[in-house]
């Protein structure tokens, strides 16, 4: 035999046929650039793209793990009509007829499209043109409008535009850096280690962090506020007070530069007799208070940084503008380290404002407001019948679904039935809507239940567009691997419709660089900076403009590299950041500081009730369509919980790692109760993410009350007062299945295994004590071993097919009994001897074995009691060296908070 040697070079080409292909992630608005290794049409690696601005080579371990979500099983193949499987043709006839036939009847206001932040541009520009330039509607909205409604508002209200005025190198510039509202240690990891690097790099960098709840964010700041929920606006009123009494107002800048700011001041002093009464309306030490206004007082370069937790409130805008307010006082926005930074969190929410994805927006920044913008959007497209006024916003309009007013909807890329609030009238409502359409990936989504006609859709590292992150840098998404089945782009299926309207040529598209160039164009049309000698007299400005792209060749924008808008003749590279001439994007040029009445939220609980706060954990996405397929993003973090003070489990009788039940609106929530320190008495946190496809009753947003914010629509996500009290089990226990089944316990819970897959079960029921209540569900398996162990009071029974293990139950009336497992998981699909299978019933799974505790680093798999004995040795004594031998920490981050706590605790 011959031994051939490749140089490092040689291989890859000669093994096999790999590709590298530099694209984006599509999880949060951070918008990692990752190169993904191709290989056989798989991606079969994927890793950080060390040249991206955004994240400069580091992922999280969502977006590390993008390459294990990939796979061709839950895919929708196939498009669908009334269940049956149908052409392409058939279908999109079948929803242009339909979605034509209600228009001519009942005019184009009883039709909607409610779109995604998951969409790329030019699926969004194609829909959003479709609804509001040819159908005449703007019922066109988005799920943005539930996580960025009320920046994008408070933003045009301040600039006179949507525009982040900074930039991620902030972050890394600042002095300062306040995060209200946002939990970025979980949420957008990538970003807040580029705070803990600069703050490591120079320790004099402060971060204060401003949350009701000590998230894993709060528990690294050097400086903590456990403010009321909804008080935001209360303490930033309050801070402009105390710039004001300090002398500590930039009165040049706010000369020059803005307008409005003594109303501004006057109004935020009307609320409160000094200072003490901030702190009285924040419930808070007024020693922390004061510390924490001298930090913003005294320091230059002050970046704050919010999200959620302002914006999804019935007071969001005006928070939004508070946190504005003291910037523009301060001259501390538009220069190097100074800026009120809001982070989307979706991968294209600002993509979508681009185009006028919501619907109070026209495309390109334009608005209803101004007949003139209306116009100048009507004779770019050359629209037949464009929409002259805002449409219905989310909630608004699946109410309208529910009453009649919309008879056809389109749905595409998200699922409201488990994202919207109040969600059991989303479920109704479009149960008895006359047309439903879903355009999906996945089949596993609970909104394609009420489907009448469902257009499989292609996905990650199938799609090709653009998208824009947080901080204005487009991107463009690639296109990698081949769609399974019949899927097509988001752009070709509406294009396709458009089509079948009657529309052809307005959309005769034939690759995205062809939408992406008429979006650049549109950008640029009669738009022209007030300073341009060449400005025409019916010019409409605005600051975003990438109309140098708008003749990008296919070559161009497939290499296209990330940049950031404005891109056009006078900044044809981009720009880093906005405002930094103190000019703005109102009609005089001047910033609008805001008068604001801070608000607490609408609703507050009653004696019998908690606040609950709901929000994104570190190692999910959305409705876990994706990341919930991955077995380790499903190890920090396995079931739906509730985060409980140790007051409010006295009170209501709770016990901790038992099950609790909330109730409002006519729904329930059931979750494992985890009594903690990081919540405030009466205040309770929830998970988002688990739905009917993952466990039996925690749609969290079915409890949500539909209060929006009455300037934009958006939802309170953050403050619902619900009910609680014990679940009262009778039995608790677990279920490994090399299949899915449908458990008829009144509670479970499913988990994602690399051979299988996991059910924690309870129930109110007794149990019997044979393999009845397995039976049902294998109705293949006649194999059965039974044990009842009475001596500690648990039930075992295993299930074989061929001799393999099929399914493995176990179950205790000792609720306290806690089960390990980590090695019967390993023995599923196994071929096992006599010997093995009594080791299994014997009680193996609950000795101990394998049991690595918590697991606490999911890139790496490093349990919590792998760690703390790494710690007790002595020879691990800070996050460094327990990087060093555990690696737990080195990959995204997101675990050192608690690496942090360990380490102080022992």
């Amino acid at each position: 035999m011959t031994n051939i040697i490749f140089t490092d070079k040689q291989a890859p080409a000669l093994i096999s046929n790999q590709t590298i292909s530099k694209t984006n992630c599509p999880y949060c608005g951070v918008g990692c650039g990752i190169e993904a290794t191709v290989e056989n049409n798989k991606v079969i690696a994927v890793k950080g793209n060390a040249l991206h601005p955004a994240n400069l080579g580091r992922l999280c371990v969502k977006g590390s793990s993008l390459h294990e979500t990939q796979g061709i099983e839950n895919r929708i193949l196939s498009p669908r009509v009334n269940g049956e499987n149908v052409s392409w043709d058939e279908a999109t006839s079948k929803v242009a007829k339909h979605f034509q036939d209600t228009i001519a009847q009942y005019g184009p206001d009883s039709v909607a499209f409610y779109l995604s932040g998951q969409l790329l541009t030019e699926d969004y520009y194609v829909a959003n043109k479709l609804m509001k330039g040819f159908i005449g509607s703007a019922n066109v909205d988005t799920n943005s409008r539930l996580c960025m409604a009320t920046a994008s508002t408070a933003h045009k209200r301040a600039f006179g535009e949507d525009v982040v005025a900074g930039c991620y190198d902030d972050l890394s510039a600042a002095e300062a850096i306040f995060i209200i509202g946002a939990n970025p240690a979980y949420a957008h990891p990538i970003v807040y280690q580029r705070m803990i690097k600069a703050r490591e790099e120079n320790p004099t960098r402060k971060i204060v962090v401003i949350d009701p709840r000590k998230t894993a964010t709060a528990k690294d700041a050097d400086l903590y506020l456990a403010i009321k929920p909804g008080s935001d606006a209360y303490y930033y009123n309050g801070l402009l007070m105390y710039l004001a009494e300090q002398g500590k107002l930039d009165k040049d800048y706010i000369a020059e530069h803005c307008q409005g700011f003594e109303q501004t001041l006057q109004t935020a002093k009307s609320q409160f007799v000094d200072i003490s009464a901030v702190a009285v309306a924040c419930d808070i030490e007024l020693s922390l208070l004061l510390e924490s206004y001298q930090i913003f007082a005294q320091t230059d370069k002050v970046v704050t940084f919010f999200s959620q937790g302002i914006n999804q409130s019935s007071t969001g805008v005006d928070k939004g503008n508070t946190i504005i307010n003291c910037h523009l006082a301060t001259g501390k926005i538009g220069r190097e380290g100074a800026a009120a930074f809001s982070i989307t969190g979706q991968p294209n929410a600002m993509g979508g404002r681009e185009v006028g994805g919501l619907s109070t927006q026209l495309a390109a920044h334009l608005h209803f407001e101004n007949p003139n913008e209306i116009d100048l959007v009507k004779r770019f497209w050359q629209s037949p019948n464009i929409a002259s006024k805002q449409g219905l916003k989310a909630v608004d309009l699946f109410d309208a679904v529910d009453s009649g007013q919309i008879k056809a909807i389109w749905i595409m890329a998200t699922n409201p039935v488990v994202s919207m609030p109040n969600a059991n009238l989303v479920k109704r409502a479009l149960k008895k809507c006359p047309m439903v359409v879903v355009s999906e990936c996945y089949e596993n989504t609970d909104t394609l239940d009420y489907a009448d006609v469902i257009l499989p859709a292609s996905t990650w590292g199938e799609k090709h567009g653009s998208v824009t992150n947080s901080d204005r840098t487009i991107s463009v998404h690639k296109s990698m691997l081949k769609a399974p089945g019949e899927a097509k782009n988001d752009w070709q299926i509406i294009t396709d419709v458009a089509h079948k309207l009657g529309f052809k040529e307005a959309f005769n598209y034939q690759h995205p660089v062809d939408i992406f160039r008429e979006h650049a164009a549109l950008s640029g049309f009669e738009n022209s900076h007030p300073y341009d000698e060449n400005r025409a007299k019916n010019d409409i400005y605005r600051v975003f403009d990438i109309s140098a792209l708008a003749n990008i060749s296919a070559s161009d924008y497939e290499n296209f590299l990330p940049t950031k808008w404005p891109i056009n003749a006078a900044n044809p590279n981009g720009v880093k950041r906005i405002f930094t001439d103190g000019v703005f994007a109102t009609k005089n040029e001047k910033a609008n500081f805001v008068p604001i009445i801070a608000q607490l939220p609408k609703i507050l609980p009653a004696s019998h009730q908690v606040v609950m706060n709901s929000g994104r954990i570190r190692d999910q996405w959305h409705t876990m369509n994706r990341t919930g397929r991955v077995a380790k993003l499903m190890t920090h973090s396995n079931e739906p919980y509730i985060a409980v003070n140790a007051n409010d489990a006295q009170r209501f009788q709770l016990a901790d790692k038992q099950l609790a039940v909330l109730a409002n609106l006519g729904a329930e929530y059931i979750g494992r109760v985890n009594i903690t320190d990081e919540q405030r008495t009466g205040e309770i946190f929830v998970p988002i993410h688990w739905n009917d496809n993952f466990s039996a009753s925690a749609r969290v947003s079915a409890l949500v009350n539909p209060i929006t914010d009455e300037l934009c629509g958006q939802p309170e996500f953050k403050h619902s007062p619900v009910s609680i009290k014990p679940f009262n089990a009778v039995w608790s226990g677990y279920l490994i299945s090399a299949q899915t089944v449908n458990c008829p316990t009144s509670y479970w819970s499913k988990i994602q295994l690399e051979q299988g897959h996991k059910y924690l079960l309870s129930d109110k029921q007794e149990l019997g004590n044979d393999e009845t209540f397995l039976a049902n569900l294998y109705p293949k398996i006649d194999d059965w071993l039974v044990l009842k162990d009475d001596q500690k009071n648990v039930l075992r029974i295993a299930g074989f097919i061929d001799n393999q293990l099929h399914c493995f139950f176990a179950a205790s009336t000792d609720l306290s009994l806690k089960f390990n497992s980590r090695y019967i998981e390993g023995q599923l699909h196994k071929a096992l001897p006599i010997k093995t299978r009594f080791e299994l019933m014997s009680g193996i799974d609950s000795d101990g074995k394998d049991d690595v505790g918590d697991m606490i680093c999911s890139c790496f798999q490093v349990g919590e009691k792998t760690i703390q004995e790494a710690i007790k040795s002595g020879h691990c004594k800070s996050v460094t060296s327990l990087g060093e031998k555990l690696k737990c920490g080195t990959n995204c981050g997101s675990c050192i908070p608690e690496l942090k706590t360990f380490l102080l605790k022992n």
